[in-house]
């Protein structure tokens, strides 16, 4: 027990003052290890190609050209003297004899060249090209950007793990980082592509090595547009991983073209024309999604979860090969404008989505540049949807952090992309609204927890507004991204709790349990303020709630929210004459002050309220307590009424009250409907099953209500559409005019350019008389 204690302490003390100094030599060790490993790996390389391009002979005359006699210490560097282990220097090896290194292991070796068999049908890569994965900042997915930060190889890791598994063990549990591992070299791309070469027919393979040296290897690293075609060949019809490794390499410099990296190295190759980049793009972006589908397909277990088999030999190394692809593309889509090259690029992402699983923060970097492309105001639809369906394929492959990730990075997308609302933007906004909302569907469990979370964040802003009554505090919640988070949540809820939904699942949906709630933020923010100023953002939210309640079939209270409005001062006064354009109500939450106590927006207002009041009652005109429902409504709005026609204190505005007179006798028309319906029943109000079934089969279309709005929704299609029209006229004159404007100005400077050429002969000319006047007063 005693030196279970004494062991015990021992170790404690060790840990408190030496295992960090332990831990960094041995940090230091395998980094110093892996800097060996990898510049071996290159020397290895550089050798194989040259052997490839020039041939065995040239390539061994190239080496002992290049070769000193004899190794001499003050010639050589620090890095060359250890690289070379404790070798006697002074004298020169022997020929045939290997000379004996201490502390080398014969992984850390470069490996002999290939033989021209293992290069059957693999392309050539040009003189000076780099490894395909360097350890740069871009390609790394946000990894150390330099060398030295490089992390254990794999062997020592294994090494370590069997030498002393406790303090392996250790090391995982406090420090994983040092165990992490980095293979940069994509040579077993090359070494996976001759291994599937030497299972081709003999005849094949002869024919494949004929044409190989028949090549000319280039001179330069200048990329034509023959190599291209050459590597697109073999990748479609042999599935050659050096050819694809090749594509990879010529795109990431078409992605960092007239770029260098921050340690001054230049791209594998060179591009100066654009049909080469043109072609460059097209082969990588359609081809290699291709090529890893081949090697590595992606399967589907029985519960219906989409995994990448990672038992393969050829799974590491094309994992690499697609983190830098991915990367580069990364690099270049901020880049693009075109909204077809956006496409074809993000389109390629879809089907790397299972293989990116693996790199979570490369994966956190495909979220953002996508929902950045789906959220910007500047995209065009075509560009949304191909960045919505990265997204969707995201949550569908991914595990609960990815698809909670997901959806985060998505809210906040929208949120960021409705800040700037009006004519030209609202119809992108709609779509990512529209769009997003679909997301939420594919797992409730994680939709619900995201929903929950969001919706709360937003009655803590109306709560905050109300308690901490302040003179900016209600810009919290007036603003257009609250009003659109509310009116987004509206989607969602309307789009995945409806009846016919629920019933295809069989279950009733986990997301019905945030109507309240919802609802509850919507009816207090519209009434935080109940001014005539914010009566359009209190029409967005009405519109929203009507939304929920179309779709759920909940019964929300919005008569008493617009019998507000036409009880307010402003729909109670009689409205003064302006010449000013109608306000549109789609595109603002707050009424300028110019339209207060005006005509045009008092007739406005009242169109607003009568179209809601129509929507709300359209709703549940089949329903069997009608007539009880609309009796109040009906009552107070001829009250409404009797009071305009007053000479005193009236209104005096015609078409708002006809508008209003109109909308009763719909509502009593359709009451004295159901109650004609209701006299033939033969249940008492008790049976829940016939009161729910009555008129259930009924279109709404053919009761009173239900017609007259139809009539009111196709009216006002026609007038926004003609709205449309005449913005679009407007903008194209602007832009007529200031064309116009510039090429005013241009025409400007050119005539003041004519007139300075024509001024300057005649000072010249001045100059010059000056100068003989002078002259001839000297002589004189």
């Amino acid at each position: 027990m005693a030196g279970a204690k004494k062991n015990f302490k021992a170790t404690k003390k060790f840990e408190q003052k030496h295992l960090k100094n332990v831990l960094e030599k041995r940090k230091a060790g395998a980094k110093i290890k892996q800097q060996h490993q990898l510049k071996a790996k290159k020397q290895a390389r550089k050798a194989t190609d040259a052997e490839f391009f020039k041939g065995p002979e040239d390539a061994a005359k190239a080496a002992n050209s290049k070769a000193p006699k004899t190794a001499n210490v003050n010639e050589m560097s620090v890095d060359d003297f250890f690289g070379g282990g404790f070798e006697i220097v002074d004298k020169p090896p022997k020929a045939g004899k290997p000379s004996k290194k201490l502390g080398k292991r014969k992984r850390d070796e470069p490996q002999p060249p290939h033989s021209d068999d293992e290069d059957i049908s693999d392309e050539p890569q040009s003189p000076g090209a780099e490894p395909l994965f360097e350890s740069d900042g871009e390609e790394a997915g946000q990894l150390d950007d330099d060398d030295d930060n490089l992390g254990m190889s794999k062997d020592a890791m294994e090494a370590l793990a069997k030498d002393d598994p406790a303090f392996y063990k250790f090391l995982k549990e406090n420090d994983p980082e040092t165990l992490d591992f980095d293979d940069t070299d994509l040579a077993e791309v090359d070494e996976l592509s001759a291994s599937e070469e030497d299972d081709l027919p003999k005849k094949k393979r002869k024919k494949s090595t004929q044409s190989d040296d028949a090549r000319a290897a280039p001179q330069e690293n200048e990329l034509t547009k023959e190599m291209v075609a050459r590597w697109k060949v073999l990748v479609v019809e042999n599935k050659s991983l050096k050819a694809a490794r090749q594509v990879v390499l010529a795109f990431r410099s078409a992605a960092h073209l007239n770029e260098e990296d921050d340690q001054g190295k230049k791209s594998p190759y060179t591009i100066s024309s654009p049909e080469v980049f043109h072609d460059v793009l097209i082969a990588a972006l359609k081809q290699i999604p291709e090529i890893l589908q081949h090697h590595i397909p992606v399967k589907e277990s029985a519960s219906g979860k989409v995994y990448v088999p990672t038992e393969s030999k050829k799974f590491k190394p094309l994992l690499l090969l697609l983190r830098s692809f991915t990367s580069s593309i990364l690099h270049m889509l901020p880049t693009l404008s075109d909204d077809a090259t956006l496409k074809l690029t993000l389109s390629a992402l879809t089907p790397l989505v299972p293989y990116l699983l693996t790199f979570r923060k490369l994966l956190k970097n495909v979220i953002k540049t996508v929902v950045g492309f789906w959220s910007q105001s500047t995209s065009s639809d075509t560009t949304r949807i191909t960045a919505f369906l990265v997204l969707r394929r995201l949550v569908v492959v991914g595990d609960k952090g990815i698809r909670e990730a997901t959806l985060k990075a998505t809210y906040q997308g929208l949120i960021t992309g409705s800040r700037t609302t009006n004519a030209n933007t609202i119809q992108g906004i709609n779509l990512m609204k529209n769009s997003a909302a679909e997301l939420w569907g594919l797992d409730q469990s994680i939709g619900y927890t995201t929903a929950y979370n969001f919706i709360r964040q937003l009655a803590i802003h109306l709560r905050n507004s109300i308690v901490h009554n302040q003179n900016e505090s209600y810009k919290h919640v007036y603003n257009w991204q609250y009003i659109h988070s509310l009116d987004f949540w509206s989607f969602v809820l309307s789009e995945h709790c409806n009846s016919i939904r629920e019933a295809e699942n069989g279950k009733e949906s986990q997301l019905r349990l945030l109507i309240y709630p919802l609802v509850q933020v919507t009816l207090g923010a519209m009434r935080l303020i109940p001014t005539a100023a914010y009566f359009p953002l209190r029409f967005h939210m009405i519109r929203s709630l009507l939304r929920i309640s179309r779709s759920t079939g909940t019964y929300i209270p919005l008569t008493s929210v617009l019998l507000e409005v036409l009880n307010s001062a402003e729909m109670r006064r009689p409205p003064k004459q302006a010449t000013l354009k109608a306000l549109d109500f789609r595109i603002a939450y707050k009424t300028p002050k110019s339209y207060l106590r005006t005509r045009i927006y008092q007739d406005g207002v009242g169109e607003q309220v009568v179209d809601l009041f129509a929507e709300f009652f359209v709703l549940w005109s089949t329903n069997i307590a009608f007539p009880e429902l609309a009796l109040p409504v009906i009552i107070m709005l001829k009250r409404w009424l009797k009071q305009s026609r007053k000479k005193a204190s009236g209104n005096k505005n015609g078409k708002l009250c006809s508008g209003l007179v109109l909308l009763v006798q719909k509502l009593e028309t359709n009451a004295k409907f159901i109650e004609g319906k209701r006299a033939k029943v033969d249940f008492a109000p008790r049976d829940r099953t016939q009161v729910d079934a009555f008129l259930k089969e009924f279109p709404w279309e053919k009761t009173p209500i239900g017609a007259y709005v139809e009539a009111q929704r196709k009216s006002g299609a026609e007038k926004a559409k003609m709205m449309e029209e005449a913005r679009q006229e407007d903008e194209r004159k602007r832009k007529e005019e200031e064309q116009e404007a510039l090429l005013e100005n241009d025409a400007e400077l050119d005539s003041e350019d004519e007139d300075d050429e024509m001024e300057d002969p005649d000072d010249l000319d001045e100059n010059d008389d000056d100068e003989d006047d002078e002259w001839s007063s000297e002589e004189d």
